[in-house]
């Protein structure tokens, strides 16, 4: 650990100011909604200035390499080796960027953030921001058949880490700055604040029930009033206006969503093919890319309508200008470059090219239907506007996002119908073809399952002898029909489990068994037993199961409750457990574990120290289980009566099969401290000073 003598004086000065702020943010006493919606607005202006940043470098430098402005005009005037060095020059020094300074500059971005937010808890390194700020800008001006959309949703995102990371605030904040960095970089990029604050929600973060919608919605508004301020309040392409000339056109638009959706997958498919191609290169990254560029350029030569994000073309295609053949070559082309481009390790996003394939895929089908049909179709600039929704949202798997980017691209509503169905119908066809998005795919290839993890890691964390019910309706086989009706009826059970002479479980009885017979009670009450309406094989879990191996049986069985036996070589039986336990026990962990994130550690580190004022004197505090009260209960302790101290709650860890896992536990009377316990305790200063006098335990976990 380095002294202060041996820091650098600018290491000095952030460290400085950073107290310093803090110190006055505390001081000022906001409340947690009124310091995040201050923040949101922070990171939307920084996200906005990033965007901004990111087009007028991406202008200087295109001015640098071809000498003029950048469009098909100028393209065409440069002599052909140009074409062919300069994206080979602007590949090599992407790949030294990557090699040498930042990997995450590599690529599109998107599923490194989704990453960092999954494994990382939203912390995203701060030289991320300069690193594909100008790697991005520097590879697509140099011709590069790559978007900036993705770059400046990276850029944005890392933004809102950093700004989390500054003030220290906790996992679940930080998770939601990194989403208002993302919303304030689309929203920027696009001039669409909804889409922007969408695409957060519905791909970032992948979840429409997130508590914190608002400051991305923030953030999302102030990075549009900036991108307005700076580069002007217009829509990003020149759209056609809208006309559903017959309700014939919507089989038009079926088949285009198929078309849309087959598009994307192909587009998926070829970028990881040719991602695989480098990689088994096992060059170095610069080779990569200069390798890459070489491809580009010479594909350029003939399409210079592939080099950089190709916004000019879509123009072209919104206007009808570009259809036919030439368009539906160039579709494919597009796959092609990008995926060189993106393969080789060159930076930019996505977004921009599958605007381009649905554009042109658009004009293509448009072009047709209209040369066939031209009494009940609309021209082809419409097929391509409402194309370029559908590719989008089959390539990305996220509808919601590219219905709204394309509708604030218009304001007007008349799209909304065609557009819902191309939308719809190619990210069905997407999903079904390839499960997974262009971005969770790179994520699924290293292994990581961004959204499935919080659930299974709750679950396993908890064992069915946390939760079971030591009470069970038994019968014995040889049971009348009146003993059996007597014990379900006046039981909270919905099932009897029946046992043999040796207390074996040898089948079950529900209350589907009963109604099948009382019609007939009078008559078979005197006849049947137990064995004569029993169900077999009894479905059983051990009390040592976790509850997500639990919650797949209660799927698979469609089971209300099992019964829980004891393994100790006889099968002893313990009692039940019942489906709605289970997910009353994961909601539990769920608010416990949100407690502990929101109140025992975002405020906490905001406030520098292991307490969280409350109210007046009191204060909430996070401490180690002292070694006298370790393998004590609370009621042998006491400690509200002798430490004047409530106890919210106890954090545990635990080793499962090699992994670390956290348990949040509600203490009771009879809970028992243990050596690596964690407590959060409520009270006043003093009493906890108190408390603390007695060593800290060290926390190692606990083996299962």
């Amino acid at each position: 650990m380095p002294n202060a003598d041996s820091e650098s004086p600018l290491r000095r000065f952030y460290i400085t100011l950073n107290k310093r702020i803090l110190a006055s943010v505390d001081r000022a006493k906001m409340t947690e909604h009124s310091f995040v919606l201050v923040m949101a607005v922070i990171i939307g202006l920084l996200g906005g200035y990033g965007a901004v940043v990111i087009q007028f470098s991406i202008k200087e430098f295109q001015h640098l390499f071809w000498r003029g402005d950048f469009n098909l005009e100028t393209i065409e005037k440069i002599a052909w080796y140009w074409k062919i060095l300069i994206p080979l020059i602007g590949g090599t020094i992407v790949g030294l960027v990557i090699q040498f300074y930042s990997k995450e500059a590599k690529g599109h971005g998107v599923p490194e953030v989704m990453e960092a937010i999954a494994l990382r808890n939203g912390i995203i390194r701060v030289r991320v921001v300069i690193a594909k700020l100008f790697s991005s800008a520097l590879y697509i001006a140099a011709g590069g058949s790559v978007g900036r959309e993705g770059p400046v949703i990276q850029i944005g995102s890392a933004i809102g880490s950093t700004v989390g990371q500054f003030f220290k605030v906790s996992s679940k904040r930080m998770r939601t700055f990194v989403a208002c960095g993302a919303a304030s970089g689309i929203a920027a990029a696009f001039n669409a604040p909804v889409a922007g604050a969408l695409f957060a929600v519905e791909i970032i973060l992948g979840d429409f029930a997130v508590p914190q919608f608002s400051p991305i919605v923030i953030s999302s508004v102030t990075a549009t009033v900036v991108s307005r301020h700076f580069l002007g309040d217009f829509p990003a392409f020149v759209v056609p206006a809208y006309h559903l000339y017959s309700p014939l056109e919507l089989i038009n638009y079926l088949v285009l969503g198929v078309l849309a959706g087959v598009t994307a997958v192909v587009f998926i498919k070829v970028l990881y093919r040719l991602e695989d191609f480098f990689d088994e290169m096992k060059a170095p990254q610069y080779i990569q890319g200069a390798i890459g560029g070489l491809l580009i350029g010479v594909i350029g030569i003939k399409f210079p309508e592939l080099y950089g994000v190709g916004y000019d073309t879509i123009d072209m295609a919104l206007a009808g200008e570009l259809v036919g053949w030439v368009a539906f070559a160039l579709v494919g082309l597009k796959v092609l470059a990008t995926s060189v481009s993106l393969g080789s390790g060159g930076s930019g996003g996505i977004f921009a090219p599958s605007l381009f394939m649905g554009a042109l895929l658009g004009a293509f089908f448009g072009g047709v239907v209209h040369y066939w049909f031209p009494g009940w179709t609309a021209g082809p600039g419409a097929y391509a506007l409402v194309a370029m929704g559908g590719v989008v949202a089959a390539t990305t798997h996220g509808p919601i996002t590219a219905i709204l980017i394309i509708f604030e691209l218009t304001n007007d509503y008349k799209i909304i119908l065609p557009l819902m169905i191309v939308t719809i119908i190619a990210t069905l066809i997407s999903i079904r073809l390839q499960k997974e998005s262009i971005y969770t795919l790179k994520l699924v290839r290293r292994g990581i399952n961004i959204f499935g993890g919080r659930e299974l890691n709750v679950l396993r964390s908890l064992h069915v002898k946390d939760i079971v019910k030591q009470d069970i309706n038994l019968v014995h086989e040889n049971a009348p029909f009146t003993e059996v009706l007597e014990k379900i009826a006046n039981s909270p059970h919905n099932y009897a489990y029946m046992v043999n002479s040796e207390n074996d479980l040898t089948g079950y009885i529900s209350m589907h068994e009963i109604r099948q017979t009382i019609t007939e009670y009078e008559t078979l009450k005197h006849l049947l037993i137990a064995r004569d309406i029993a169900m077999p094989n009894v479905e059983v879990v051990r009390d040592s199961d976790n509850l997500d191996f639990v919650m797949k049986e209660f799927a698979r069985t469609g089971l209300e409750e099992m019964p829980v036996v004891i393994e100790n070589g006889e099968k002893n039986i313990l009692g039940t457990i019942w489906q709605r336990d289970v997910i009353n026990a994961y909601n539990q962990q769920i608010f416990l574990r949100d407690m502990s994130g929101e109140v025992a550690d975002s405020v906490r580190h905001v406030t520098q120290g292991k307490s969280v004022h409350v109210v007046d004197k009191y204060y909430f505090f996070e401490m180690d289980v002292p070694p006298p009260l370790v393998g004590k209960s609370l009621i042998e302790i006491d400690l509200r009566r002798r430490y004047n101290l409530e106890l919210v709650l106890i954090k545990r860890m635990r080793r499962i099969k090699g992994n670390v896992a956290t348990q949040y536990i509600h203490p009771h009377a009879q809970t028992h401290l243990k050596l690596n316990d964690v407590l959060l305790v409520f009270g006043l200063k003093k009493d906890a000073e108190g408390f603390k006098k007695l060593k800290p335990a060290t926390t190692q976990p606990e083996h299962d």
